[in-house]
This record gives C-alpha cells, structure tokens and sequence, in this order.
C-alpha cells in the first residue's frame, strides 16, 4: 500500500519546469520604482533656490537639471545590464529546447513563460514570427537590445549554422559583457562617491563660513557679485559633475 502512494506521489509531483511557473505566479508582478520626472525635479531645484535670490533660482535649476540627469544615465546604464542579463538567461533556455528538438516557435513560446522582461517580449515576437514563416530578423528590429540575436539568426538563415550553435555563442558573449560590466560598475564606486564629494566641499565651506561668522550666505543672496559667484559656482560644479560621469560611463562602455 505505501509503494502505491509513493508511486501515485510521484505522478502528481510537478516537474522543476512547473514549479518555476508556479513561483512566478505566486510571486505576482515586480514591483518598479517610480523615478522622478524633470518636470518635478527642474521646477523644483528653481523653488528652493529662490530663496537665495534670483541667482539661487538659476543655479538650483542648473543643479537639478544636472543631478536629474546624471540620474536618468546611470538608471539607463543599469536598465541595459539588466537587459542583457535577462536576454541571457532567456537564450539559455531557448537553446536547451532547440537541443531537445523543439520547433523554433515552441521552443521560443517556452523559454518565453519563464523569461523576464524584455526578453519575455523578445522570445515572444520570435516564437509568433516563426510560427507564420515570417522574417524573425525584422521582427527584432524593434527591440534595441536584440540587434545581436537578429544577426544571428540571419547567420543561421543564411549560412545554414545550427541555430542553437549560433544562439549558444550569442548567449556566452551576453554573459562575459554582463559580468564585466558589473564588475566594472562596481569598481567604479569609489570614483563616483569621490567625485560627488568634491562637488559637495563648496557647500560645505559655506555652511563652515557661517558657523564661523563670517555671513558667506549673506553676501552670495544679498549682494550682485555674490549672487553671480554663485552661479558661477554651481556651472562649476554641474561641469564637473558632468565631467566626472562621462569619464565612469566610458569605462564600463
């Protein structure tokens, strides 16, 4: 009797591919940060800075601008990591299929139901243009981070390689980028927090300067030459802040 119930347990136990789909779904939609907009960011440095004159509004919008945007590349940067992560692990699970036998279509329809975004939408597309015969490579012209499976699918088409070879080799080259670039973007902590110090020392004097009694405040929101060093001041700042991104992002580009 027990070798029977452990036999009918076995039966109804899910496979790892089921419980993998059973997970996503307990697990509900990925909750996403909302970023803030430059409409809110912009209006809002402009308000604070006001109150140091019309000097300070000037400079409080070039500093959120600035900051804004710095933020919208670096959020960009780690959206195109994430991508290219996701677009691996997708590829992955489409190239075992292929080796299992599967259609193209299938094959792409199944790797898909695990797949996160924007790879889920990018195997979808795949496995809905093969199924009706139609140009896959056209249908990945839509997808910015895809371009390389687009090649390489006309490579198979064209030259007549296994795709699964073919995606195989796109999926290590996906993998060896996503690691380097992490490891890089990591590294290039120290740097980004150095450079967002340095931009925060002229604050800091004038907090000094006033604890001090010497009245820096005074002068930069009371008087023209104080409200032109001011904005003066912040160009700097905004320059070099600017500067100091493009140097990061070029080394992990």
């Amino acid at each position: 009797m027990s070798l029977l119930l452990l036999a009918a347990a076995l039966l109804v136990l899910p496979s790892a591919h089921a419980r993998r789909r059973l997970a996503g779904l307990r697990s509900g939609p990925r909750w996403k940060p909302v970023r803030p907009s430059r409409v809110l960011v912009v209006p809002a440095g402009i308000a604070l800075g006001a109150l140091v004159g019309v000097g300070g509004a000037i400079a409080g919008g070039l500093l959120a601008a600035t900051v804004w945007r710095t933020y919208r590349e670096t959020a960009r940067q780690r959206d195109h990591l994430a991508a290219s992560g996701a677009l691996a692990d997708g590829l992955k699970a489409f190239v075992a299929e292929l080796r299992a036998g599967a259609h193209p279509a299938k094959a792409a329809m199944g790797a898909a139901e695990d797949a996160d975004r924007p790879a889920a939408d990018v195997l979808r597309a795949i496995a809905a243009t093969s199924s009706r015969g139609g140009d896959v490579e056209a249908a990945l012209a839509d997808f910015p981070d895809a371009h390389q499976l687009a090649r390489a699918w006309r490579l198979s088409a064209v030259h007549g390689v296994p795709l699964a070879d073919v995606l195989d080799a796109v999926r290590r080259d996906l993998d060896r980028r996503t690691a380097f670039a992490g490891q890089v973007h990591a590294r290039m902590a120290g740097p980004r927090a150095g450079a967002a110090v340095l931009a925060g020392l002229p604050l800091l004097g004038v907090v000094l300067g006033e604890l001090g009694g010497a009245g820096p405040l005074a002068v930069l929101s009371g008087t023209p030459p104080g409200q032109a060093l001011l904005v003066a001041g912040v160009v700097l700042i905004c320059a070099g802040l600017r500067w100091s991104g493009r140097l990061t992002r070029q080394v992990i580009a």
